[in-house]
């Protein structure tokens, strides 16, 4: 099974982030976008789950996947390479910052706070990046 969770890690926003203020993102006209659900999973329960936990949540609640096939549909859904959070449209889009522990457990930091600057400079921290919407 692989894995998209990150160590002790800062996925900084976009380059391209068309935000300077982080904003949450809300629902489409036919129900809840991966943004927001990737959004209320992390914000209301920061350092609680993994990247993994987060992206199979979303698939399951998606998918309308019942629980008694949870098991089998995490590795069927990791038995697939997957997109980490660098592709997640709260970097790319919404202005938010994920920070990963040392456990690998996630939180969002909004771009304009003193967390995030604080955080965009922890030599202690691996740094990357949300990916870019459009190619430089």
């Amino acid at each position: 099974m692989g894995s998209t969770n990150y160590i002790d890690t800062f996925i900084r926003v976009a380059d391209d982030c068309p935000v300077t203020q982080a904003e949450a993102p809300s629902d489409g006209a036919k129900g809840p976008t991966v943004a927001s659900l990737q959004y209320r999973l992390i914000s209301e329960r920061p350092y609680e789950l993994t990247s993994d936990d987060v992206l199979f949540e979303v698939h399951r609640i998606r998918q309308e996947i019942p629980d008694e096939e949870l098991s089998e549909a995490r590795e069927a859904f990791f038995a697939k390479s997957q997109a980490c959070l660098r592709s997640s449209p709260l970097g790319k889009r919404y202005g938010w910052g994920i920070h990963h522990d040392s456990q690998g457990r996630v939180a969002l930091v909004p771009l304009e706070s003193d967390r995030y600057r604080a955080l965009a400079n922890d030599p202690a921290l691996k740094q990357t990046r949300a990916m870019r919407s459009k190619r430089a």
